[in-house]
């Protein structure tokens, strides 16, 4: 199968829709969906703030990671990890209910929470190698996705502040890239902030180059898989008790504290 075409402006994109079934359908044909405005005021405004206070607070005691995709190590791109644990307005998005209608009509149900972390690109960041989510996958990979990506825009993504770029399509290759293939086709996704950019685990996509003075762009990364793999988060470990035991039956179900067939304690589901 060829590579995507590589089409210009806003048309390489499927236009934003809040309605799930164009949202499912723009999944099976271009590997992504924007909804608009799925985060507003107040909520919006707090989990930015939120996110921005735990990049500091991981700069000051020494915790400050790069990307673990960026190969250059670039220091002004920060990744803060087991963001579930850091405020509970995180919660609100890895269980928000339009969230997990995706993950319900991508993956299916039962599904896991593999993570939730957040990239920062800040001013001169570099970017991300061109990949696809689930490199873990053993090849030849199956024919659907074994994994579905929610980026939550908590600045405005724009070309000129590190956009992630994507080269929707290229899910239906149902393969990583290789070598160079796929970098000049890869365009940048500009949505505003409060938006959500929904992607299938196959489709190929890189953060963009920082090319501002001033800005940063942060992103918050809920990332969900299909039951049979460990989450990337051992939230077992890492996770605040509190969340677990006010966790509702959907989200103890993605933290893998509710299961079916598997992780059963003597044939049954932990309580």
């Amino acid at each position: 199968m060829a590579m995507p075409p590589a089409p210009s402006g806003a048309a390489f994109f499927p236009s934003p829709t809040r309605d799930l079934a164009e949202g499912l359908a723009n999944l099976r044909t271009q590997g992504l969906t924007i909804f608009p405005g799925l985060l507003e005021g107040r909520s919006l405004q707090r989990a930015r703030d939120a996110l921005y206070r735990a990049a500091e607070d991981d700069a000051a005691r020494g915790r400050h990671q790069a990307f673990s995709l960026d190969y250059a190590q670039d220091r002004s791109n920060r990744r803060v990890w087991n963001v579930l644990s850091r405020d509970p307005i995180f919660e609100d998005l890895a269980f928000h209910p339009d969230a997990l209608a995706y993950v319900k009509g991508v993956l299916g149900w039962p599904a896991l929470l593999g993570n939730l972390s957040a990239n920062i690109t800040g001013p001169g960041g570099g970017e991300m190698v061109l990949h696809a989510d689930q490199i873990f996958v053993p090849e030849p990979w199956a024919p659907e996705p074994q994994g579905l990506n929610i980026a939550w825009c908590l600045d405005d993504f724009r070309e000129s502040n590190g956009a992630t770029r994507f080269v929707p399509g290229s899910h239906r290759l149902n393969r990583p890239p290789q070598g160079q293939e796929g970098v000049e086709e890869a365009r940048p996704l500009e949505a505003p902030a409060g938006s959500a950019v929904i992607f299938e685990s196959r489709v190929w996509h890189q953060t963009g180059n920082n090319r501002t003075a001033d800005e940063h762009r942060a992103g918050v990364f809920a990332w969900y898989t299909k039951p049979i793999y460990r989450p990337q988060e051992n939230w077992f470990l890492s996770l605040r008790p509190e969340v677990r035991d006010f966790a509702s039956e959907e989200a103890l179900v993605l933290l893998g504290y509710r299961t079916e067939g598997l992780g059963l304690v003597h044939g049954r589901s932990p309580a």
